[in-house]
């Protein structure tokens, strides 16, 4: 038996065999069976279901997701000097899949955990670059990877405060090692799909540029 059934895992979970099996919302699909695959850390499980097609037929399916949580992420930005604040830490999933080194630049970002994702953004801002950042404004809540991730990503923007500039920040102890990076705005948006490839971070740089604090020309 898999850790995090009957007995816990090493986060001391039990039942991440169950999640799913209660669904009841769209009446076109029924769970048949929930297996769990692995609860090292985050879960993976593999459901069946039966899924009644449009024309009428039934079909079954199996499909596995991955369970990691829900996460928060928010785009630091300085208007008056059109500045933007990101991250730089090496990302071994975009290493392995072609990316040049693995230095991923990214708006801040982190999972829940517990934490409403207002509190759980405000505290990834401040242990990845270590400003002092303002008013928080929520954009949109984003599925990012619907086809097996189940995360819900919470996007947010706030001014920040400071030239920090090269610094570093992250907590050691769980292996971070981040470099924060201040870009103008128009260089960063110029980036995207060159030295700029992360999903969350191309989607807050051109919500800033269509609606958000740098839809307006500058003076």
């Amino acid at each position: 038996m898999i850790p995090g059934a009957e007995t816990p895992d090493r986060r001391g979970r039990t039942g991440l065999h169950l999640v799913g099996r209660d669904l009841d919302r769209n009446p076109d699909v029924v769970v048949r069976d929930v297996e769990l695959l692995s609860a090292d850390w985050y879960v993976l499980r593999a459901t069946t279901y039966e899924h009644r097609q449009h024309d009428g037929t039934v079909t079954t399916e199996r499909r596995e997701t991955y369970d990691r949580g829900d996460g928060a992420t928010v785009l630091l930005y300085e208007p008056a000097r059109r500045t933007v604040l990101l991250t730089r830490q090496f990302r071994y999933a975009v290493y392995v899949n072609e990316h040049p080194d693995g230095m991923l630049l990214e708006t801040a970002a982190g999972l829940l955990d517990d934490d409403a994702p207002e509190e759980a953004v405000r505290r990834e801002a401040a242990e990845e670059t270590g400003v002092e950042i303002g008013e928080i404004e929520h954009v949109f809540d984003v599925y990012m990877s619907p086809g097996s991730v189940t995360e819900r990503l919470h996007f947010y923007a706030a001014p920040y405060a400071g030239t920090p500039g090269g610094t570093r920040a992250g907590i050691a102890e769980e292996g971070e090692h981040i470099e924060v990076v201040e870009l103008g705005f128009d260089e960063a948006l110029a980036a995207i799909g060159t030295t700029i490839v992360d999903a969350k971070t191309v989607m807050l740089l051109q919500w800033a540029a269509l609606s958000g604090p740098f839809s307006a020309p500058p003076a």
